[in-house]
């Protein structure tokens, strides 16, 4: 058997993938709970769960057995055709595939506001979260480019709908921030909001 054409990919594939990474979450939000309140530590977990997902989802050949791509048939660049010619939506779920794009993004951008509104430096790290979720994008579509065995492509209207996505998440977060407060309980748990 050739080990370079083994399956590896698929619903099934990703579903394990994503089973995988609620388990690690829920282990690690559990971990978390210990030392801080529900909402700061099931935001952590979430925003890793999240995250994860946004990977398993994106890298993960799309086909149990992907199409062989040759080497001189693979793209050199990413698509720079914005909002060019876009599936109806993936094989799992209807609908656009740029709403679908939007979607995946924005639970990480509403959990990273939960995540570190606890503490004043969140302050700094939710906008530098929002980069990250922005920059993580692009380094999907660049994988997706340089990685002919995923049989993906780059395209720059996925990064563009990635960080709206993220964006809108984000500010989704900042709504639950102030609903949530996730800073309640600092001093049962000797948690400090100043730290």
């Amino acid at each position: 058997m050739d080990v370079g054409m083994l399956s590896g990919g698929g619903v099934t594939t990703m579903l394990a993938g994503v089973a995988l990474a609620g388990v690690v979450a829920g282990l690690l939000g559990a971990l978390l709970r210990r030392s801080l309140p529900f909402v700061s530590a099931w935001a952590i977990a979430g925003f890793v769960f999240a995250v994860a997902c946004i990977g398993v989802l994106t890298l993960t050949p799309a086909y149990e057995v992907p199409s062989v791509v040759l080497a001189e048939d693979r793209p050199t660049s990413c698509s720079l055709d914005y909002g060019g010619p876009s599936p109806d939506g993936f094989w799992i779920v209807g609908g656009g595939q740029r709403l679908l794009n939007m979607v995946v993004f924005a639970p990480a951008g509403a959990l990273l506001v939960l995540a570190v509104g606890r503490w004043r430096v969140g302050r700094v790290l939710a906008p530098l979260g929002l980069l990250g979720l922005f920059g993580y994008s692009v380094a999907i579509e660049w994988a997706q480019l340089e990685v002919a065995r995923i049989d993906r492509a780059c395209d720059i209207t996925d990064m563009v709908d990635n960080a709206l996505g993220a964006l809108v998440g984000f500010g989704v977060g900042l709504v639950l921030l102030v609903v949530l407060r996730p800073w309640r309980g600092a001093g049962r748990r000797g948690v400090d909001r100043t730290a």
